[in-house]
């Protein structure tokens, strides 16, 4: 299974049609928030999303928990959980929820680690990236045996690859 994870494209509705277009056949596609665009949206529309310190639009969760094939995953933005400082709040709200994979944005900066047996995994962003020059986002393959997170720019190029087993 493959999962598109993006965040922080304060509302640039054609980077996320871009980006879209490079994976249309991904099983799931997340928007970890600061979209700036209205919940409806059509270039956000069939995604899971959650509002971000940016996003006016009140239909916008605060925080989405779903399952991917036998994965559940945590997606919210970070503001709520402080992530610019530390991700220990966000990794013990992914702990109660039982989440495999936690999906954040907020602070712009692309990463991915493992704690206590949870994948975190923040996208970057698409339009302000921090800490590097590419815009990013994330594809997350699944498999039985492994977790593979890509990171890729805003034109599909490969920044960094990382495997972590399940």
């Amino acid at each position: 299974m493959q999962v598109l994870v993006m965040s922080d494209t304060h509302g640039d509705s054609r980077v996320i049609e871009k980006v879209r277009g490079f994976y249309p056949n991904v099983d799931t596609m997340i928007h970890c928030g600061d979209s700036e665009l209205a919940f409806a949206h059509a270039a956000i529309a069939d995604m899971k999303k959650v509002r971000g310190n940016c996003d006016n639009d009140q239909a916008f969760p605060d925080e989405a928990v779903f399952e991917i094939g036998d994965v559940t995953f945590f997606v919210t933005h970070g503001h709520l959980f402080n992530v610019k400082s530390s991700i220990l709040s966000l990794s013990y709200r992914a702990k109660e929820v039982d989440a495999q994979i936690a999906c954040f944005g907020h602070s712009h900066i692309l990463g991915a680690e493992v704690i206590d047996d949870v994948l975190f995994i923040n996208p970057g962003s698409l339009l302000k990236p921090r800490g590097r020059k590419e815009k990013s986002f994330a594809i997350v393959e699944i498999s039985n045996a492994y977790f593979q997170v890509n990171f890729l720019t805003d034109d599909n190029v490969c920044i960094s690859s990382h495997q972590f087993l399940r």
